[in-house]
């Protein structure tokens, strides 16, 4: 790996499946060709646990990258976390 590469921080996404905003943001990352775990909060209830204790909140999306929260699907500061345009 050259220095010029950096490596990702982890990104987790806590969602439904029926959630337009959730999807939108997969989709994102995908386009942006950013990995990521999914995390189905619907069908996990410790996960939803979990991501309540990270975040205060009940709604997805969730998305944590590299330990900071992000509440929704917030492109610019999901942009802004992973270095990104």
């Amino acid at each position: 790996m050259s220095e010029t590469e950096k490596v990702q921080p982890r990104v987790i996404v806590f969602s439904t499946p029926t959630c337009s905003f959730c999807n939108a943001a997969k989709g994102y990352f995908r386009q942006k060709g950013i990995k990521y775990s999914d995390v189905d909060v619907s069908r996990d209830q410790a996960a939803a646990r979990d991501m309540v204790r990270r975040s205060g909140q009940m709604g997805v999306p969730v998305i944590d990258i590299g330990g900071k929260i992000i509440v929704g699907f917030d492109r610019n500061k999901i942009n802004q976390l992973l270095g990104i345009k």
